[in-house]
């Protein structure tokens, strides 16, 4: 399906926390992350799709129960996972207890970005939640800490079936159009679109 870029817009308030907690308090892992294999197997992929054997420090906000972080703990030599629902920080730190090198903390986006660098940051399923200040906003913090050849990952669901959704096409639109970004692997299917893209230029604050 053809898609345009301003066939979909961003949801005109960013979707509130008091929503995620309380998905959180109906059902422990909300989006069946561990068990649809659709999931699994986009995890799989995106793992596979990390251009590098190792890297030295990870981001990942919206880490959800830890699924994907505990993967991504294999291949990182330190890891910041990152969920606004303190819920599912408590059960991805349960998860990740004997994982001396991952830490696991509650944030909101875009006001509590993280301090320091990173040469890999992962984001996947959150950014179509952000209305487009917060997006937007999120997009330069993210750019801004990670490091010049260091590698972002966004992967989202991408609404083949409908369309006209803001979806992953839209928000994977906006990462790339932020300067200093080369995209290096694009995967596309029914269920998600996943792009990597790599820093090549020192942005100026």
């Amino acid at each position: 399906m053809t898609r345009a870029l301003d066939d979909a817009q961003p949801p005109a308030d960013s979707v509130s926390l008091d929503y995620f907690t309380g998905l959180y308090l109906a059902k422990d892992d909300p989006w069946d992350l561990a068990t649809k294999w659709h999931d699994r197997r986009k995890y799989a992929v995106t793992m596979a799709s990390l251009p590098r054997e190792r890297y030295r420090r990870c981001y990942e906000p919206g880490a959800s129960i830890g699924l994907l972080t505990a993967m991504l703990a294999a291949r990182c030599d330190e890891v910041l996972a990152v969920d606004s629902v303190d819920l599912a920080v408590e059960q991805a730190r349960s998860l990740l207890k004997d994982l001396s090198h991952v830490r696991v903390e509650q944030a909101n986006l875009p006001a509590e970005l993280p301090s320091g660098t990173f040469d890999l940051i992962v984001v996947g399923d959150l950014l179509y939640y952000f209305n487009e200040a917060d997006l937007n906003a999120t997009l330069d913090g993210f750019v801004q800490c990670l490091e010049p050849g260091g590698d972002i990952v966004g992967v989202h669901f991408r609404d083949r079936v409908n369309g006209g959704n803001y979806d992953g096409f839209q928000v994977h639109a906006a990462l790339a159009a932020r300067p200093g970004l080369e995209r290096v692997v694009h995967h596309e299917d029914e269920w998600f679109l996943l792009d990597v893209f790599r820093r090549t230029e020192a942005v100026p604050r």
